[in-house]
């Protein structure tokens, strides 16, 4: 496909979106349209970067659909100069969607090897690898040493929330997490920590997610 169709078929799909009711924020638009989904699928997966579902990518895991990540971004209510942290690298495509937007460096935990150098490569395409910090591990157990931090965005499903995520947030952060059932349901939370410590917890609606596999998460 050439690049120039493959931009027309994307921005189709982000004025849906918006139509829809999904992408709210002219940041959100603006990071979507800036960076396109294309970027960060497998090779022959690209002609069908614009469509509007989960795709695969690398290690049985998956790039989640367009509308997804509009509502988890449009929640987490991201501002220039945040200090963000995501955990599940993934493809890069949503650490991209989160660096356009701050205008700063991101940090991001990928626990699976191969995944993290496949963001990598993605990233640089791109061009936001300059900007984007990918640590391996455990990212149930969130990254102490830039914390703590205004959000923090999980794109993979937890049992529960991991405390460590919650103390490594600023009073007054945000995290969006899913939280429920091993690979097959989750409800999207946006869990806010408060001034004198405690949280709030909003949910969205159920999502669908791979498992967070981790210390605070499933058993891999």
């Amino acid at each position: 496909m050439l690049m120039e169709d493959a931009d027309v078929l994307w921005y189709h799909t982000v004025e849906k979106l918006k139509r829809e009711g999904i992408i709210r924020s002219e940041k959100v638009r603006q990071a979507f349209l800036k960076v396109p989904r294309y970027f960060f699928v497998l090779p022959g997966h690209s002609k069908w970067a614009h469509v509007d579902e989960p795709l695969p990518i690398p290690a049985g895991q998956t790039i989640s659909a367009p509308h997804m990540v509009a509502i988890m971004l449009e929640l987490a209510q991201l501002e220039e100069g945040m200090n963000v942290l995501e955990i599940g690298t993934g493809s890069g495509w949503n650490t991209a969607l989160i660096a356009e937007i701050i205008k700063t460096d991101v940090y991001t935990v990928e626990r699976i090897p191969e995944l993290a150098e496949f963001a990598r490569k993605n990233l640089e395409k791109a061009g936001y690898a300059d900007k984007v910090h990918i640590i391996i591990g455990d990212g149930t157990k969130g990254f102490p040493p830039k914390a703590p931090y205004d959000r923090i965005i999980v794109t993979a499903g937890a049992p529960k929330v991991p405390e460590p995520l919650i103390e490594q947030l600023k009073p007054g952060g945000k995290l969006i997490i899913p939280v429920g059932k091993y690979h097959l349901w989750q409800e999207l939370y946006e869990v806010t920590r408060l001034e004198d410590g405690s949280v709030k917890t909003t949910r969205h609606g159920g999502v669908a997610f791979v498992p967070l596999i981790g210390e605070h998460g499933w058993e891999g």
